[in-house]
């Protein structure tokens, strides 16, 4: 297991006015992925932005584009967004028709796949799922909603995820995303994460680098 930790800064808490301003801050701060939280209005209650955004982003940077794609049908979309140049796709897979054919459709554009659970979606249901995978993310707040709270007992749901995983010997990164920082990335990791999402706590840090450096407890 890579016990290295990854932080993906979500750009929904960059400055829209100069987006490349703050894909290069997320640079220089030590970032390692951009996360970009694509909402639909259906699935979630919130609009954000689509493939015109992540195609931008693309021609700006050489870091990982990881999208989470809360959106209805994601694989009407994935082939577009991985044409865009993202590097990592991950969905809901209650809001595919077929989430296992939806995988293997984001393989065959030869990037890396992802299914994305919900504090209220049992895991149990889409364990078959987890063979295809190469990343699942937990949401420790719900999808969609910002100014949420870190949900404590989604720990436990990490810890579930990563024994599932032991016991089909299959190793791949856990991501989290959801009311992280410096108090909260010390839990997460402790129960299995290793990449962590956050947005205000980087963003909106007086010192940003050092807040990475915290989250990955480099310091």
């Amino acid at each position: 297991m890579n016990n290295k930790i990854y932080i993906a800064p979500s750009i929904l808490s960059g400055d829209f006015v100069n987006m490349s301003k703050s894909i290069q801050q997320l640079e220089d701060w030590g970032g390692d992925y951009v996360h970009c939280d694509v909402m639909d209005g259906v699935y979630v209650k919130n609009i954000t932005f689509g493939m015109p955004m992540v195609a931008g982003i693309r021609k700006i940077t050489q870091k990982v584009l990881d999208v989470h794609l809360m959106i209805t049908k994601p694989e009407n979309y994935v082939v577009a967004f991985a044409e865009a140049g993202a590097d990592i796709i991950t969905f809901h897979p209650e809001a595919s028709s077929d989430p296992l054919a939806t995988l293997k459709m984001i393989k065959n554009c030869g990037k890396k796949c992802g299914i994305v659970f919900n504090p209220d979606v049992d895991i149990d249901k889409f364990k078959y799922l987890f063979s295809e995978c190469d990343v699942i993310l937990v949401m420790t707040v719900f999808a969609g909603l910002g100014g949420q709270k870190f949900i404590m007992n989604c720990l436990d749901r990490i810890k579930k995820i990563v024994s599932i995983l032991k016991d089909i010997g299959k190793d791949i990164p856990i991501e989290v995303d959801g009311g992280i920082n410096i108090t909260t990335a010390p839990l997460a990791i402790d129960a299995g994460a290793t990449i962590l999402v956050a947005g205000s706590a980087v963003y909106k840090a007086e010192n940003p680098t050092e807040i990475i450096k915290k989250l990955k407890g480099t310091k």
